[in-house]
């Protein structure tokens, strides 16, 4: 299994950014649990691809709420982090420390992002971005978004995108090859630019309050509207 600092490691290489790190960030999210069986038999006989999907697929199910905290590798390098919490399908958010300012919130159809300090808030198709490969009830075994899988030893590396929706863009997760747990993820948008998150301290299975996952999009985008009418 790689250490936490293994992976910091190649993050801070690799630190490339990206203008919607925000919802890399999100983008992602964790899906700690106990591994299915079969997956147990990695450390020894490595998966094959079709096979560690599964196991990958069964760890979502099996872990529909999760919480912990996170540290992301945003542009240039820099370091942010905060916590986060994960209701699939569709619902996560990320709560980032000070002197960040920034919540990240999906509801399951729309994408937040919140600046309590610059006001603002951003909306998003969640269907439109790579989050919602990671926040899907399952991984499917025969779906055509896995783009590749690669088993190394102290690494099990999943490729997944979707040309249709989300052109060049791409989600890299990586698990544990000993259990299957999420350790990191990385978003690479269109134009090649990546945002990696790792995560760690995951409570999994935890009861969420429905209320952190949710926002009235519709009184924001009216309250924008009235302050824009009411500064002209």
């Amino acid at each position: 299994m790689a250490s936490l600092d293994q992976i910091a490691m190649r993050n801070t290489k690799s630190g490339k950014s990206q203008t919607l790190a925000k919802i890399a960030a999100l983008t992602v999210v964790a899906t700690v649990s106990t591994a299915a069986p079969s997956a147990l038999q990695a450390k020894d006989e490595p998966l094959n691809r079709q096979d560690t999907i599964k196991a990958v697929s069964e760890q979502f199910s099996s872990v529909p709420t999760m919480s912990g905290e996170f540290i992301q590798f945003g542009p240039n390098g820099e370091q942010t982090g905060g916590v986060f919490y994960i209701e699939r399908p569709g619902k996560i958010r990320f709560n980032y420390e000070k002197p960040a300012a920034v919540e990240v919130i999906s509801n399951g159809k729309t994408v937040a992002v919140h600046n309590s300090k610059l006001k603002t808030w951003d909306f998003y198709p969640l269907d439109k971005t790579p989050l919602k490969l990671l926040l899907s009830e399952r991984i499917d075994v025969d779906g055509d978004t896995i783009r590749e899988v690669v088993s190394e030893p102290d690494l099990t590396t999943i490729v997944m995108g979707d040309d249709r929706i989300f052109g060049d863009a791409m989600i890299t997760l990586m698990f544990d090859p000993e259990n299957y747990d999420l350790r990191q993820w990385t978003i690479r948008d269109s134009k090649g630019k990546e945002t990696s998150v790792m995560v760690f301290n995951v409570q999994k299975n935890v009861q969420i309050p429905g209320r952190l996952f949710a926002f009235d999009e519709l009184a924001i985008r009216r309250r924008q509207q009235e302050n824009s009418s009411g500064n002209r």
